[in-house]
């Protein structure tokens, strides 16, 4: 029982990691950038853009916490494969999104 709770503590930590980068790009006032070491395009609306992101952002954290309850499931660890498929089409949805909705939306 510890282990599975010590381990949706951990999946929570992250989603909440997502959530506060919501809040931080809701009220930044520089662009958000969604890409790891890329530069970020020009943005025609700074503030919309921001808001998009931080909807993208908070999205993704609160359906992340979503899939991490199998984790608490005492019985067979297929539910498990739930939580790791489910996170790989969320994070593949997420990148659809971005680029295109809202890059296309926001390039300058």
């Amino acid at each position: 029982m510890e282990g599975r709770m010590l381990g949706f503590v951990i999946w929570c930590a992250v989603g909440g990691g997502f959530l506060c980068l919501a809040l931080y790009s809701w009220f930044s006032k520089r662009p958000v950038g969604f890409w790891a070491n890329a530069r970020l395009f020009e943005v025609r609306d700074v503030k919309g853009y921001n808001r998009a992101m931080a909807k993208l952002f908070g999205c993704f954290g609160l359906v992340f916490l979503g899939l991490g309850i199998p984790l608490l499931e005492s019985g067979s660890q297929v539910w498990i494969l739930l939580s790791v498929v489910g996170v790989m089409a969320e994070s593949i949805g997420a990148m659809v999104v971005y680029s295109l909705v809202i890059e296309r939306k926001y390039r300058k």
